[in-house]
């Protein structure tokens, strides 16, 4: 799992499963600690995410909210988002929209 941190935004590439979640997490947490604004994670490159992945983001989302920051995930792919469904995660965690093509 790479993880690079633009700013405000968490960039995730590679495997995001359950032998990534530590790592992802304390990345997530530490970030939020140090900032004033609202986080993205970027999940555009994520080859292969598990339920316990989309645990940890709906964790940080809720740990977020309550410091008051605000937590959304990007370029979720629909598998992402089928399996967000399924888990009953998607109520749980933001998914930012995708843009409209014109």
């Amino acid at each position: 799992m790479d993880i690079t941190i633009d700013g405000a935004i968490i960039v995730l590439a590679g495997d995001f499963d359950v032998r990534s979640t530590w790592e992802v997490r304390n990345a997530i947490y530490e970030h939020l600690d140090g900032l004033d604004e609202d986080v993205v994670v970027d999940l555009t490159d994520v080859t292969s995410i598990d339920v316990t992945a989309l645990r940890v983001l709906a964790v940080a989302t809720r740990r977020a909210s309550r410091d008051g920051h605000h937590l959304t995930l990007r370029g979720c792919c629909p598998a992402v988002r089928r399996l967000l469904h399924i888990s009953r995660l998607a109520r749980a965690v933001e998914v930012e929209r995708s843009a409209a093509t014109a």
